[in-house]
């Protein structure tokens, strides 16, 4: 490929700042270059993903982006993207691979795949699939619902203490644009809705149910409790008094006179229109393109060709697996009664919510840590400079939302946080907090993520790249972990581990239950029901949260099966060879991978580890 006819095609693709530099350096070069720099290449990549992400810019902490936001949802906006992905694809189509290192290698393949994937969601015959958020593609008719929704996403940014800075009278003045640019982002998804009633792609009416229920706090008249002012609410001291009245005057203005009426048009349309056409199905499957939707799906959260009925059957299996070692455990402890009596018995035990402050459930967080440090550095010798907390989930979201992980900035300023939702502290249930501090801060979801961030050799864009399979099957991986670390000596907790392990097979069976082969919501609430010791409440929420993301809770046990399979091979290969920690280097040493690029990689280090 000759370097400046890409690289002005990817710019004019892009629209990028430096197409009159790109269009500049053509007209005075006397010759051109053969092959385009693979590290331009890069650099045009990264630069693209934050111009059609600019959130995840400010979760990462980089300056410049935090008073944009992209309508994603918008067509002209993903006819831009699908522009922008093939050119890109052009432009890799005619480098060498065999001129650039391994590392550059593994690079240019993730991007491939990228871009493929992406623009084959974009161009979905019916239901196109949107630029991600959370690695999760936005089908355009179903914007909107009560879990994994931007509307929803959005508002994490809206306090003080988030990722959002809100030091200056720049920040404010920043943030103030970027929720005056949300607005159109809502009423493109409304739109987008009713045109899904035209085509028969609508929601279940137990999810509608749900996003109905959740309107109240975005359309509260009171301006001062209102979510969307909480950061003008609690401003810094520093700020000013005369800015400080125009702030607070801007804000009450913009919230009084568009963002309200915005979310009030959307909640009259809720309740008026889209309820009423709301389906009675599950899944997607039944919907217009929908089984062909779902294939795509399963594709881009598994990274693999598997097929629905595949994965229906390799979760059955793995779910008899685990059941066979959790009747181990019930005989240890010395229960007496069947394994679903056993499930009952650890939903409502008593001794398994000891707490009467929601301090207590982060003290006991804060204790496992401090249980397992001893032990990391058997295990690991790359460990995150990013520091770490646990923090309660924020109160308007906290009764719907799971314990979840937000990495930290790049720069080490904001720490990764490890967010518990504790709706009811006398009914949190401790069973599993081992398994769950190993997945979503350490040695889960903080090191890799922070680790991604912090590793300077590779390129920009796979700083932020979050690919679920990788991502959450090392989290799931690293769950398995806990004996090795000091943990699960206590035989409530190792059945915690293998509670949150038969969770996502479970997932396997009821995503492609549901999706694939017409499932209903009370199916797989059933299905869950005697296969896990999770409460109801919880089940009906998880059950609810895979009718909407169709696909995503495939990527936890998938990625997991195959980084623990690569492990073993390893230990076979090089025996007494073997080390863990330079495994685990392995594995996290290259950001966020394919499954079938990862393990190609580990194949090359077994090779080259036999030779030395």
């Amino acid at each position: 490929m000759k370097a400046f006819k890409y690289l002005v095609l990817i710019c004019s693709a892009l629209g990028f700042l430096f197409l009159t530099a790109c269009q500049t350096n053509e007209s005075t070069s006397t010759t051109e270059p053969d092959l385009v720099s693979v590290d331009s290449l890069f650099d045009a990549y990264h630069q693209f993903k934050l111009r059609i992400n600019p959130i995840e810019a400010t979760n990462a902490g980089l300056e410049g982006y935090n008073d944009k936001l992209v309508n994603y949802i918008d067509a002209e906006v993903q006819a831009d993207m699908v522009a922008s992905y093939s050119a890109f694809l052009q432009a890799i189509s005619d480098i060498d691979p065999n001129t650039l290192s391994e590392a550059d290698q593994m690079s240019i393949q993730v991007m491939e795949w990228d871009c493929k994937l992406k623009k084959e969601g974009l161009e979905n015959s019916l239901v196109s699939v949107a630029s991600p958020l959370f690695d999760l593609p936005n089908i355009n008719y179903l914007p909107i619902n009560q879990i994994f929704s931007f509307h929803l996403y959005f508002t994490t940014f809206a306090d003080v203490g988030g990722a959002q800075p809100f030091d200056t009278v720049e920040d404010y003045d920043n943030w103030y644009k970027r929720v005056k640019a949300f607005i159109p982002w809502l009423q493109t998804a409304q739109a987008n809705m009713r045109e899904g009633m035209v085509q028969g792609v609508v929601l279940p009416k137990a999810i509608i149910k749900k996003m109905i229920g959740q309107m109240d706090q975005f359309t509260n008249p009171i301006i001062e409790d209102h979510v969307f002012y909480a950061a003008v609410k609690n401003m810094s001291d520093s700020i000013p008094m005369e800015d400080r009245a125009r702030i607070e005057s801007d804000f009450q203005s913009l919230l009084t006179n568009e963002l309200i009426p915005a979310y009030q048009s959307l909640d009259t349309f809720l309740n008026e229109e889209y309820f009423q056409a709301g389906t009675e199905t599950a899944g997607i499957g039944a919907l217009p393109n929908g089984q062909e939707t779902y294939q795509y799906l399963v594709k881009y959260h598994t990274t693999t060709n598997i097929t629905p009925d595949e994965i229906f059957e390799l979760g059955k299996s793995e779910v008899a697996r685990i059941r066979a070692e959790m009747e181990m455990v019930k005989e240890e402890i010395g229960f007496e009664g069947d394994l679903k009596a056993f499930f009952d018995h650890v939903r409502t035990s008593k001794e398994q919510m000891p707490f009467t402050d929601p301090q207590q459930v982060i003290d006991n967080f804060n204790a496992i840590h401090e249980r397992m440090k001893p032990n990391l550095n058997k295990l690991f010798d790359l460990t995150p400079k990013s520091p770490f907390e646990v923090r309660r989930t924020q109160a308007f979201r906290e009764a719907s939302a799971s314990a979840e992980y937000n990495a930290g900035s790049k720069d080490g300023s904001r720490p990764g946080i490890f967010y518990v939702p504790i709706p009811d502290v006398t009914k949190y249930n401790k069973y599993s907090d081992e398994a769950l501090f190993l997945h979503e801060a350490i040695p889960g979801h903080h090191y890799q993520l922070s680790l991604q961030q912090e590793n300077e050799s590779l390129p920009g864009f796979l700083h932020t790249e979050g690919m679920g399979v990788y991502v959450e099957g090392w989290a799931l991986y690293t769950e398995s972990l806990g004996k090795e670390l000091g943990l699960y000596t206590d035989p409530y907790q190792y059945f915690g581990m293998l509670s949150m392990e038969i969770h996502r097979a479970i997932r396997l069976v009821v995503d492609a239950g549901m999706h694939a082969k017409g499932w209903s919501r009370e199916q797989a609430i059933e299905y869950s029901m005697a296969n896990e010791a999770a409460s109801e409440a919880s089940i009906i929420s998880e059950i609810e949260r895979y009718m909407v993301g169709p696909g995503q809770a495939l990527s936890y046990k998938i990625g997991q099966l195959k980084i623990r399979e690569l492990r073993t091979r390893a230990e076979k290969a090089l025996g007494d060879q073997f080390d863990i920690k330079v495994f685990h280097n392995q594995v996290l040493g290259s950001g966020s991978l394919p499954l079938v690029v990862l393990e190609a990689k580990i194949d090359r280090w077994i090779g080259q580890s036999k030779m030395n």
